[in-house]
């Protein structure tokens, strides 16, 4: 496979497929989902087209023909039978094992720099906690000063291993004595797709659940709505939680010191299917 596509950049092994077509198709040697075929031993001649558009998935058979055919050995070989594990999950929790073992591929790491730094800080719901928790005026970068008055209470070591992620990416830095945040806000935008950041909601759903018993009313507010809309309307109400979020992200930007970290969910999905589905 060309060095232009290097396997470790890509997290949809879809989106390999056709990038590789296209490549293959762009030297101008005669290939064509035919000759794959032939090449990976499949019995189908449009059998690649049919996974590039989704249509099929690869079994596990398969995905060494596909490896072979592609010219992938080794750990590169190994990195694209993970990424379709990855791909083809059936569940979350299945998902988010699978990119575990994605993630562990040294090649992987290297070409996704930015993209594993961040993982790491929407790791664990404490991890960006502690980035707004600098705000209080009596914050120490202590893990034991820290440990203790999170809610519910985290153990000095991960207090200390959250330190660690916040100062190595320069989201906490030291000035005349104090531990601060280097910038006022941090937000990943509204169509992210990063399965660290669906795994990070995730943790803060169920964050949400244990409130409703750990907290007192007085200190939560835990409302809901359903409703009926065309889709239209669907848009609509997107655009207006979108642009709350913005407007309230611009509030907090201002905001300079504080006393307590708060967490606000907002969530919309549907609970049926539309009228063409």
């Amino acid at each position: 496979m060309s060095a232009a596509l290097d396997v470790y950049r890509y997290l949809d092994y879809r989106r390999l497929l056709a990038d590789y077509y296209r490549h293959k198709k762009s030297e101008g040697r005669g290939f064509s989902y035919r000759s794959f075929a032939r090449r990976a031993g499949l019995a189908s001649p449009n059998h690649l087209k049919r996974v590039m558009d989704g249509d099929r998935n690869l079994s596990e058979r398969s995905v060494g023909q596909y490896a072979r055919a592609m010219g992938l050995e080794g750990e590169r070989a190994a990195f694209f039978a993970a990424l379709v594990r990855f791909n083809q999950a059936s569940s979350r929790d299945l998902r988010r094992r699978a990119y575990d073992e994605v993630r562990r591929f040294r090649g992987y790491q290297a070409a996704q720099i930015i993209d594993q730094s961040y993982a790491d800080y929407h790791e664990r719901w404490y991890v960006p906690a502690i980035r707004e928790m600098a705000l209080r005026a009596d914050f120490v970068a202590d893990p034991g000063w820290i440990a203790p008055r999170m809610i519910p209470a985290i153990t000095p070591a991960e207090a200390r291993a959250a330190l660690d992620v916040l100062f190595r990416l320069g989201m906490l830095v030291e000035e005349g004595g104090r531990v601060r945040q280097r910038d006022p806000v941090v937000s990943t935008g509204e169509q992210t797709r990063g399965l660290h950041i669906a795994r990070y909601h995730a943790e803060m759903l169920d964050a949400a659940k244990r409130a409703i018993d750990a907290v007192p009313a007085a200190d939560r507010y835990v409302a809901s709505l359903t409703f009926c809309v065309d889709e239209a309307t669907h848009a609509r109400v997107r655009e207006r939680v979108a642009r709350f979020r913005q407007e309230l992200i611009g509030l907090l930007a201002e905001q300079t010191e504080g006393d307590r970290v708060l967490q606000l969910g907002v969530q919309l999905f549907p609970l049926t299917q539309g009228r063409d589905q």
